[in-house]
């Protein structure tokens, strides 16, 4: 696996792209980070470690507000521009997914189409914010228009994988909160939570373009 690291200008400032390779890739996903955590959340770095090994290339975009050091995100049109600009240094010669975490995921939704993505992949999509159920982003969701697969925790409270309309591809995280953390008491591990969020991304990708493998090489 190759890793490549580097910053580019955007219209707002530099940002980075942190790469890794598969060596025969078969499907590319660039993710973005969320408004309160950079691109060493564990779940994108686990995608990042686990997915180049069976043969998809994992992008990690991380925006130029992080890169610069502010504790504040830009605001939705910044985040947006900003990921066009980075994502289009990026030339897949494979399929391409777009996806990220909370409000990467909600980058994503907005400019996969655009970026000539096949499908998105949607961690943790804050539907509303906490305690505001009524403030409902879901259509920003399905405004991708493209097929999207929302991975997302039974505790999340930006939104818990019941509150999702009927007819979302959804795959649910047991006992985990918005950040898939699992509580010391929780029936499930950590490793194992974790490990359920690479597995749901994997199979989805895979499925889509009919590989038909699991995470763990089982044959669908």
């Amino acid at each position: 696996m190759v890793v490549d690291r580097r910053t580019y200008d955007t219209p707002h400032g530099p940002g980075r792209i942190v790469q890794r390779r598969a060596g025969s890739p078969w499907a590319a996903l660039l993710l973005t980070h969320s408004a309160g955590s950079g691109i060493e959340a564990h779940d994108l770095v686990a995608l990042a470690a686990q997915l180049p090994p069976l043969g998809i290339n994992v992008a990690l975009v991380e925006l130029p507000w992080r890169t610069a050091g502010k504790r504040i995100a830009a605001a939705p049109s910044v985040l947006d521009a900003s990921f066009r600009s980075l994502a289009n240094h990026l030339r897949p010669r494979t399929p391409m997914f777009v996806g990220g975490r909370s409000a990467g995921a909600r980058v994503a939704c907005r400019t996969a189409r655009g970026l000539g993505a096949i499908g998105v992949l949607a961690l943790a999509f804050p539907l509303h914010p906490p305690g505001r159920s009524h403030a409902s982003r879901v259509a920003e969701l399905r405004g991708a228009r493209l097929p999207t697969l929302v991975v997302q925790g039974e505790r999340d409270a930006h939104g818990t994988p019941a509150e999702f309309p009927a007819g979302t591809n959804l795959v649910p995280i047991a006992e985990a909160d918005h950040s898939f953390a699992v509580g010391a008491r929780a029936g499930v591990s950590q490793q194992a939570t974790t490990q359920a969020v690479v597995d749901a991304a994997y199979t989805w990708i895979a499925g889509s373009l009919g590989r038909g493998t699991t995470a763990h090489g089982t044959r669908l």
